[in-house]
Formats: C-alpha cells, structure tokens, sequence
C-alpha cells in the first residue's frame, strides 16, 4: 500500500505541486536530463519553501516534442524517485503516459500517477494504479481531436468517460484527481474559458489540479516568453484557486505558496495568523 498519500479530505487547503523535469528539452526550460543530484537539490528547495507534491517527468509533453521510449524514460525518473523517496517525505508524483514507466515509478517511490494523456495512450496505467492504490491524475487532452464547441461541456463528458474507465480498471474513486489540461489541444479563447468557468467541473466531485505555469497561453495574453510569465501564472493560480483548484501544478514553488495562502485566507477562511 502507498505510504506518502494525498489527503482524504480535500477543500482544507490549496496544495502546491512542484515541478521536476528530467528531460533535455522542457518547454520552459527547467530541464535536468539525468542530474539526479541536482534534482535532489531542487526537490529539497521546493520543501523548504512549502511544496506538497513533487511531481517527476522524463519526457517532454510540450508541442511537436519527440516521444522517447519507456526503457528511457524510466532510466530518466527512477534514480530520481529513489534518492528522493528516501530523503523528501512528502507525496512523489509521476509523470507518465506509460504504464511501464508508472509501474517502476511507484517500485522506486512515486504514490501518484499523473497522466496527461487521460488514459488515452496506454489504458493499462489505470491498471497499474490500481494494483498499488496510487492516486491517479486523469487530464483531459484534446491535441488528436481538436473540439470547436463548448469546451466546458466537452472536458466535463471527456472526464467522465476517463474516471468511468479508471472505475472500471479497478481504481478507488477518492484516488482519481481530475485536470481539465490548460494547454493541451486548446484554443488561448478555450484556455481562458475554462479556467473562468472552473467551478463548473465540480459537477465531477472530484478534487480539480490545474497546471498554468509559464504555458503559452500566457505568453499570448501578455506577448511575453516563458522566461517572462511569473506574473501571469500566479494571477491565473489566484483565479484557479477562486474557480475551485484544489491542487496547483508550478514550476515556481515559493511564490506559488504564497499566493494559495492569500488566495485560501479569501476563498477557503484559512489562514494561520
């Protein structure tokens, strides 16, 4: 069973997931390839500036980004998860299409899955998450299948059809988190109306991860590049947390925590004085 776990009560507060790529060709250029010491550096920096999640990538899911095979990706993110597991004790997440890569990540010490794909690259990661119990973040994905409608509506039937297929692998319904994939297959008019209209995917009941940092979107609100859009994830953060966020996904840990702590004093009444 997983020891490092996700809380069973959500809504007490905001969690921060911060962001480690294993991989040389990060869109937002924070790529480590196979440094697992420095990633031990950063993953201790995130801890001490008040990060709940670690989430490890091996392969780059920005636009055009060649595939790598399992066998290297999992020679990315396993040295990682194991010196982390052993030192960092707060929930390692894993981010991974593949479910031979989830399977080693978990073994290594990952207790969440993160799937960008929703399921829909390899069915059997909702398999492997419920072979362990590991909590599984199911995105909705439209780059095969571009959607010209009602985004809301189509994220919303997208997910449920995705969390149906979890429930039917095996996974328990409170280890399913649901990511409305800011980014992924979007339109910049389809990206701002989802995260205006948030709130609406609680009709999901499940705790809602949103991951905006540094995206394109941005850039395209504000004619910055990704070096330049602290300012604009962190208002996009706020906004999220307002429309419901209960898990944010940042490249940018301190300044994350802080604005969830403003952001939860308003939205949430929770502040600690």
């Amino acid at each position: 069973m997983i020891e490092k776990c996700l809380p069973s009560k959500w809504g007490y507060k905001t969690l921060v997931m911060g962001v480690i790529n294993m991989t040389p060709d990060s869109f937002s250029g924070d790529g480590l390839d196979y440094a697992a010491e420095k990633a031990l550096v950063l993953a201790r920096r995130f801890l001490n500036e008040g990060a709940d999640i670690i989430d490890i990538g091996g392969e780059s899911t920005r636009p055009g980004a060649a595939g790598i095979s399992a066998t290297e990706e999992i020679r990315r993110v396993v040295p990682v998860l194991e010196k982390l597991s052993r030192e960092i004790d707060i929930p390692l997440s894993i981010d991974t299409c593949k479910a031979e890569v989830a399977s080693r990540a978990i073994e290594a010490g990952a207790s969440l899955i993160n799937d960008i794909s929703g399921l829909k690259k390899d069915p059997a990661i909702a398999e492997v998450a419920a072979k362990y119990g590991a909590g599984l973040v199911i995105t909705s994905n439209q780059r095969e299948r571009p959607f010209n409608g009602d985004i809301i509506a189509e994220v919303t039937r997208d997910l449920r059809e995705r969390i149906t297929l979890a429930l039917r692998a095996g996974v328990s319904l409170e280890n399913i988190i649901i990511d409305p994939g800011i980014g992924f297959g979007k339109s910049l008019e389809q990206n701002l109306e989802i995260l205006r209209r948030l709130n609406e995917l609680k009709a999901l009941d499940r705790p809602i991860l949103i991951g905006t940092s540094r995206k394109s979107f941005i850039g395209q609100v504000l004619n910055l590049p990704v070096t330049e859009r602290l300012e604009g994830t962190l208002a996009s953060i706020a906004l999220a947390i307002a429309g419901g966020a209960d898990i944010v996904r940042v490249h940018d840990v301190k300044e994350a925590v802080r604005v969830c702590r403003i952001s939860d004093a308003v939205v949430r009444g929770r502040y600690d004085g």
